[in-house]
């Protein structure tokens, strides 16, 4: 695979930003079906590539990566703050589809994340079904969006969540189970997820299973043994692949 990194304005943000991009070394022109692959609220573009091993998990694959920089936004055009959410759907892709030999529609895009990344992915896909045809969630936190915020506004967490989503985001434009709902049965993307036993967000995976199946959602859960690292992650990725090429042939 060759490697890039993308410094970019994004208009959304109103500043520079960055990611990373692998592309196949491969005599075809392309075009190339594309992953966009999210990180974690702690981390930045460069994670997937610096703690796992994707780069030789895709190699030899006619797969364009991108891993795109979104700060701490749970890819969330903010309340008070930061458009995370359009400088990737809207600044980001246009980038990409302009820049890179990739299929742009989206028979050829998915979408993969961990932690606040499994929640952006599923959301994402769920919000712009037209955009995506399928989405993987590792140890996601998908019940963000699902919860009220104390209006004591006691901690710093819930400062900085409140500003991205106001104190009661239950059932609001970022809420999965909203989305799902909402989704009419036609659009639906193709979904899974999974997460560790030992992993601090196992209930909220095990809830959105539950929910999926009460709503008659088709999809893949599946849980293994490990927790929240990176060590889980970069082990379950190479499911995340194996499920996206039933969709998109790379």
């Amino acid at each position: 695979m060759a490697f890039c990194e993308l410094k970019y304005t994004s208009p959304s943000l109103q500043k520079m930003i960055a990611c990373n991009i692998l592309l196949p070394e491969t005599d075809s022109p392309g075009p190339f079906p594309v992953l966009y692959l999210l990180h974690g609220q702690s981390d930045d573009h460069t994670a997937w590539c610096r703690k796992s091993a994707i780069e030789r998990h895709v190699s030899g694959k006619n797969l364009v990566v991108v891993m795109p920089d979104t700060g701490r936004g749970w890819y969330i055009d903010a309340e008070k703050g930061p458009k995370w959410e359009s400088s990737i759907m809207v600044d980001l892709m246009g980038y990409i589809e302009k820049m890179f030999p990739v299929i742009p529609d989206r028979k050829g895009r998915c979408i993969a994340g961990l932690s606040m990344g499994g929640y952006g992915a599923f959301k994402l896909a769920l919000k712009f079904p037209d955009k995506f045809c399928a989405a993987v969630s590792l140890s996601g936190a998908v019940g963000f969006g699902n919860f009220e915020l104390a209006k004591a506004n006691n901690s710093d967490w819930e400062k900085e969540m409140m500003l991205i989503v106001g104190d009661s985001p239950t059932g609001g434009p970022h809420d999965l189970y909203k989305l799902l709902k909402d989704l009419p049965v036609s659009q639906r993307p193709a979904l899974a997820f999974n997460t560790g036993v030992d992993d601090f967000l196992l209930d909220q995976n095990r809830q959105m299973h539950a929910y999926l199946n009460d709503i008659g959602y088709k999809h893949i859960y599946e849980e293994h043994p490990g927790a929240h690292t990176w060590e889980y992650w970069d082990t379950h990725i190479v499911d995340a692949l194996k499920f996206f090429n039933e969709y998109i042939q790379f």
